[in-house]
């Protein structure tokens, strides 16, 4: 299934967001950053995760950003 092209489509219901390690950004530390999909439909709010900081050696909580 090809996509038409031209004209107004449907938004896309993945979407790629990127995570930013919050307790890093706290300390003032390298903050860690992973890309990630989202269902648009699925999960309207921001999204949470626990994720591997490698600067701090620890997991920390990583938030989506714009």
């Amino acid at each position: 299934m090809a996509k038409k092209k031209g004209g107004k489509g449907k938004k896309e219901a993945r979407v790629v967001v990127t995570l930013e390690c919050t307790e890093a950004k706290a300390e003032g530390a390298t903050p860690s950053r992973y890309t990630t999909t989202k269902n648009r439909r699925n999960s309207t709010g921001r999204l949470e995760l626990k994720k591997y900081n490698p600067f701090l050696k620890r997991h920390t909580l990583h938030k989506e950003i714009k």
